[in-house]
C-alpha cells in the first residue's frame, strides 16, 4: 500500500520538477507502474478492501452461526446475547476457531439487515402549551440521617423546557395523580397533551401502533385536567427525550452528593426552588439570547387554565376487621367501631388515607409508608371502651395516648384506684358530646379542688351545660305598689299566740 507521502513526493516532483515517470520511480525507488497509477489517477490517497473475506476456521460453521443470529433478531434487544456467548455456544458445538471472526461476521451480519441507522433520530419541535413530557426516576437521598432511595416524578414543558422534580416514596397511581396536580398548580396552567412511557398506572394495554386501552382513573386525570394523553412506542425513549436528558441533569444537580433533610416536604420544597434557579441561569437550546424561565414566562400564557387538584384517590372495597382495623400497602390502620365486621371502602391518597362506611368518613389517617405499622385512633374504639372499660388498661389504642395534659394527670390518678379505669372511661364517654376542650377545663378544675373524682367531673360538665340565669325583670314604675309587702313572720307569731291562749276546748 502506498502512503499519502509517497503520493505527495511522486506528484511533487511530477508537476512541480517536471521529472518523468521512469527518474520518479529509480529516485524513489518505487515500480514504473505504481508511479504511473498516482499520475493517472489523480488521487492523493488510495486504501485497499478485502472484497471477499477468507473464513478458513468459521467457512464450515456459516450456516449454524447465521440461524443463530436470525434466531436472535426476534428477540428485544436487551435479551440478545454478545458475541462472546455466541462464540462460547459454537465452540461447545465444535469450533475451534477464535473469537475475533465470529465477532466481525456477526457485525457486518446485523449492519447488513439494520433497516436505520443506529442512534439516529428526527428532531422535533414544540408550540408554546403544546405539550408536557413526564417520566420517574430513582434517587438516593438521606433522610433523618438514614440512606433512602426516592421516586422522583419529573415534568418537562416540551417547548420552553422548564422543568419540575417532586419526591414520593411510591410510584403507584396516587402519587401519579399527586405529582400532576403539583406540576400544574407550579406551572399556573396546563399543556393540550401530555407525553407518557406506557407506565402501568396509566396504559392497562399495548395495541399496534400508537393505539392504547388507558387506566380508568388515568383518564379521569386527564379529562379533569383537559389533557389528550399520548404513549411513547415501548422501548422508544427518544420519543420523550427532553425528560429522559432532564432525569440525568436532575441527577447530577441535585441528587450528587445525597441532599439531606428530615422531611420529603422540606426536599420537595427545595428542590422546586432548584428547579426555578437551573432555569434562570441557564439559556435556552433554541432561543439563545433568553433563559429558560423567560421562555417559561412567555409560555405561561398559552397554557390552558388549571381548573384545581384532582380528587386523585385509588378506590379498594374491603372489610373492616372485628378489631376495627383495615389494611392498605402490607400497614393497618383503625376505623370507627360501628364499621367493625362490615364493608368499607379504602381511598388512598398521596399523602393520607380515608374510609368510608356507605358515605360517611369513619377514617382518616396520615399515610405512613413503613411496612408492617399498625396506626391507631383511640377515639374509634370509645364505643368499644363504654363497654369494657377494663379495655383501658392493655388495650394497644390506648397505649401512649397523646390526651391533654389535664385528662392525662386524671387518668394518671385514678389508675391507682381499684374502679379508676371505669372512672375515666365515663369521663371520656362526654367527649362526644362536650368535646375535648370543655372536657379537658373540667379535669382542669376537679385538679384544681384536689378531687379526681369521675362522678365530680361528670358533675361539672352538667354544671356547664345548664343554661345560664335568666336576669331578673325590672318593674316598670306605673306597675310598682305603693305599699310594698314586707317579708315580716312576727305578725304570723302574733296571731299564734292569740289563738293558743284560747281553751282547747272552747266553742265558737
Amino acid at each position: 500500500m502506498t502512503g499519502v507521502e509517497t503520493i505527495a513526493r511522486i506528484r511533487f516532483e511530477h508537476y512541480q520538477n517536471g521529472k518523468g515517470i521512469k527518474r520518479i520511480a529509480r529516485e524513489l525507488r518505487i515500480s514504473r507502474d505504481t508511479v504511473r497509477k498516482v499520475l493517472r489517477s489523480g488521487k492523493t490517497e488510495f486504501t485497499y478492501r478485502r472484497e471477499v473475506q477468507p473464513l478458513p476456521k468459521l467457512g464450515a460453521w456459516v450456516e449454524v452461526l447465521t440461524a443463530i443470529l436470525e434466531a436472535e433478531e426476534k428477540l428485544p434487544r436487551r435479551e440478545r446475547r454478545s458475541t462472546v456467548r455466541l462464540f462460547e455456544e459454537l465452540r461447545g458445538r465444535g469450533y475451534d476457531g477464535a473469537h475475533d471472526s465470529v465477532h466481525r461476521f456477526a457485525k457486518t451480519w446485523r449492519m447488513e439487515r439494520a433497516r436505520t441507522p443506529a442512534q439516529a433520530f428526527v428532531p422535533l419541535s414544540f408550540e408554546p402549551g403544546e405539550a408536557y413530557q413526564f417520566d420517574w426516576s430513582h434517587e438516593a437521598i438521606e433522610l433523618n440521617g438514614l440512606p433512602m432511595t426516592v421516586k422522583v416524578a419529573q415534568m418537562r414543558l416540551s417547548h420552553s423546557r422548564m422543568p419540575i422534580a417532586r419526591a414520593y416514596m411510591r410510584e403507584t397511581q396516587e402519587m401519579v395523580f399527586d405529582a400532576h396536580d403539583k406540576a400544574f398548580a407550579f406551572y399556573g396552567g396546563v399543556c393540550r397533551r401530555g407525553i407518557y412511557d406506557n407506565m402501568k398506572t396509566a396504559v392497562e394495554t399495548i395495541f399496534v401502533g400508537k393505539a392504547r386501552q388507558y387506566n380508568r382513573r388515568f383518564l379521569q386525570m386527564c379529562s379533569h385536567h383537559l389533557v389528550d394523553p399520548v404513549a411513547c412506542t415501548p422501548a422508544s425513549g427518544w420519543e420523550k427525550g427532553q425528560v429522559e436528558n432532564q432525569v440525568g441533569t436532575v441527577r447530577d444537580l441535585l441528587f450528587r452528593p445525597r441532599p439531606r433533610v428530615k422531611t420529603l416536604d422540606e426536599l420537595n420544597a427545595w428542590l422546586a426552588d432548584q428547579c426555578v434557579a437551573y432555569a434562570t441561569r441557564t439559556k435556552h437550546p433554541e432561543f439563545k439570547d433568553r433563559t429558560i424561565f423567560e421562555v417559561f414566562e412567555e409560555e405561561r400564557a398559552k397554557l390552558t387554565p388549571y381548573l384545581g387538584p384532582f380528587a386523585g384517590f385509588v378506590e379498594k372495597p374491603m372489610r373492616a376487621t372485628t378489631t376495627c382495623l383495615i389494611a392498605h400497602d402490607r400497614n393497618k390502620y383503625s376505623v370507627d367501631a360501628r364499621a367493625a365486621g362490615r364493608p368499607v371502602l379504602v381511598r388512598a391518597y398521596a399523602e393520607k388515607i380515608v374510609v368510608l362506611l356507605g358515605d360517611e368518613v369513619v377514617a382518616e389517617h396520615p399515610r405512613s409508608f413503613r411496612r408492617e405499622q399498625v396506626i391507631y385512633d383511640p377515639w374509634h374504639y370509645l364505643p368499644v371502651l363504654m363497654r369494657k372499660p377494663g379495655a383501658l388498661r392493655n388495650g394497644a389504642p390506648f397505649k401512649d395516648w397523646n390526651l391533654p395534659e389535664p385528662l392525662a394527670q386524671v387518668r394518671a390518678q385514678l389508675a391507682r384506684h381499684p374502679d379508676g379505669d371505669r372512672q375515666f372511661v365515663k369521663i371520656l364517654g362526654r367527649v362526644p358530646d362536650d368535646g375535648i376542650g370543655a372536657v379537658a377545663d373540667a379535669c382542669g378544675e376537679a385538679l384544681a379542688a384536689g378531687i379526681a373524682n369521675g362522678d365530680v367531673i361528670v358533675a361539672i360538665l352538667a354544671r356547664k351545660r345548664q343554661p345560664p340565669t335568666p336576669p331578673s325583670i325590672t318593674t316598670p314604675d306605673a306597675l310598682r305598689l305603693k305599699a310594698e309587702p314586707v317579708a315580716d313572720c312576727s305578725r304570723y307569731d302574733a296571731l299564734r299566740g292569740r289563738k293558743e291562749t284560747r281553751p282547747w276546748n272552747a266553742i265558737n
